[in-house]
């Protein structure tokens, strides 16, 4: 799901091109069709004998391996027909969530979720009287076309025809019976569906109970960084090295919006540049995503794009939103498909822009760039079997841990209270980092694993071997979120004449620069 607290970083969406370090020939770097980046050949594995971008095509090129095919009746428990637009499904086990009702409201209790578990019962219930009704009814009318189908005498062929009309005790013949039970259905199954929806995923067994203050740390890398002057935020820094301007943004665009100048350009690019070369080793699959994606498919992600707090921003006049994550669109990817069980686990990096209203947000908590309108995520995003959900997310940790160390970055990670849990959410993993110029640890990254949620909404099943088709698990996890990456980098690394010192492993990504330096203006 990305991040639960948001950030931003505008950057024009045009040819990015990363600095090639002066001691390299051109030989050593190639063009991405995936990034638009130059990316240096040292970044990929050794033994690859060429860029790995061909993997793309290979892994995306699924003819054999997909089925495409939508979600069958049964699965979905409703009934055939519809009334005015068509509502999309979510296969909910409906059956499950009545055996086991009790484990079901604690756990929308300790998630503190406005969910109306009873009346998604109570529906329910209403659902399978009247469904069993229409099925009653479609055998009387399937026993009558037979009948008259046969020989019968014209005096017994109207005693017939007279009992059909005279049905039942409110003067409906069969037709009108059926079609009006028929109708009741289609009404109670959108109802149930828009209710249920709104029912939390269940919560791992060690998930603390309670609200973002109830949350274990799992792990504790490095110290805070003793300064021997005064530290400056990364909004002073910003001014002295000439890298933000909020102003001009703010006038063109509004409040909570920015551009990013100079060397902070290259920067963002030599972050999201390494941070696809570190996951691709892992088994990513780079994409760029979609940025404008259907309402509907924020719904299935969990999402909610209407309401007064919503964080998603909707275009007027159409169906359609801006991405809050690249999660939404890399999840639509294989929607409505039915994977073969070899391609499994199907491991992503996705690059985009990211945009979220923030509705609410406000105070010198969320000042400068960390919490914005707009910024650029390289987002991680893993389908697998559900027996295999526990490692990956373990393992998708691990990566974000791995490329946090690598900078230099004093953090904790987190498992989060139930409370703090989206409802997609089975369980949840924060990274949060030391920011020496803000004086407190802030949100850098997070890491969940949503089980069937997601994959249940959106239609996405693997068949095993001679087995009924099951509904896999996704995962997602935020590899990149480039401003707050920054206003660690810029506090962390800041030095007492106010210049930056750029970590190591972003150096060949930005031309060998090593040090950020003041602009020095004149006249």
């Amino acid at each position: 799901m990305g991040l639960h607290s948001y950030f931003g970083g505008a950057t024009i969406q045009t040819l990015k091109m990363a600095a090639v370090p002066a001691s390299a020939s051109y030989s050593r770097f190639v063009f991405s069709p995936i990034s638009r980046n130059l990316v240096a050949l040292d970044s990929f594995p050794r033994h690859s004998p060429s860029p790995p971008f061909p993997l793309l095509a290979r892994a995306l090129s699924m003819a054999a391996a997909v089925q495409t095919t939508p979600p069958s009746s049964e699965d979905i428990g409703t009934a055939t027909g519809s009334v005015g637009k068509p509502q999309w499904k979510a296969a909910i086990d409906f059956k499950w969530i009545r055996d086991n009702r009790e484990a079901v409201a604690e756990n929308i209790r300790k998630r503190k979720s406005k969910a109306s578990l009873e009346l998604v019962l109570e529906l329910y219930e209403k659902m399978l009287a009247v469904q069993k009704e229409v099925e009653r009814l479609r055998g009387e009318r399937n026993a009558v076309a037979n009948m008259m189908k046969g020989k019968l005498e014209p005096s017994e062929r109207q005693k017939f025809i007279e009992k059909v009309l005279n049905h039942s005790a409110s003067g409906k013949n069969l037709k009108e019976a059926l079609a009006s039970f028929e109708e009741d259905l289609v009404k109670l199954s959108d109802e149930l569906q828009q209710e249920a929806q709104s029912i939390p995923n269940m919560t791992h067994p060690d998930v603390p109970i309670g609200g973002e203050d109830s949350s274990a740390v799992r792990k504790k890398v490095g110290s805070p960084r003793e300064f021997s002057f005064s530290v400056k935020d990364h909004l002073q820094l910003g001014k002295e090295l000439d890298l933000f301007d909020f102003d001009a943004a703010a006038e063109v665009s509004g409040s909570k919006f920015y551009y990013l100048k100079n060397e902070a350009v290259l920067l963002e690019m030599a972050l999201v540049n390494w941070t696809l070369s570190q996951v691709m080793q892992k088994g990513f699959t780079p994409l760029i995503t979609p940025e404008i994606v259907r309402s509907s498919i924020v719904e299935k992600c969990g999402f909610q794009p209407r309401g007064d707090n919503t964080q998603v921003y909707s275009i007027e006049g159409s169906d359609q939103c801006l991405i809050g994550t690249a999660e939404i669109p890399v999840g639509g990817v294989h929607m409505d498909s039915i994977l073969a069980e070899t391609v499994l686990p199907l491991k992503y990096a996705a690059f985009s822009h990211c945009f979220r209203t923030e509705a609410g947000a406000a105070g010198l908590a969320t000042r400068g760039l960390y919490r914005v309108h707009q910024f650029s995520k390289v987002e991680m995003f893993v389908l697998c079997r559900p027996d295999e959900s526990d490692t990956y997310h373990e393992e998708l940790i691990t990566i974000e841990e791995d490329l946090f160390s690598s900078l230099g970055l004093h953090y904790k990670t987190l498992d989060m209270a139930s409370e703090d849990l989206g409802a997609p959410a089975y369980r949840k993993f924060d990274v949060e980092a030391w920011m020496p110029g803000l004086g407190r640890y802030g949100e850098i990254s997070s890491a969940s694993n949503c089980t069937d949620y997601q994959s249940r909404r959106l239609g996405i099943r693997y068949r095993p071997a001679e087995l009924a088709t099951k509904f896999v698990h996704t995962l997602n996890a935020t590899a990149c979120a480039v401003p707050r990456m920054m206003i660690c980098l810029l506090e962390n690394n800041q030095q007492e004449d106010g210049s930056v010192i750029i970590p190591e492993p972003l150096r060949p990504f930005m031309g060998g620069m090593e040090v950020l330096l003041a602009k020095h203006h004149t006249g």
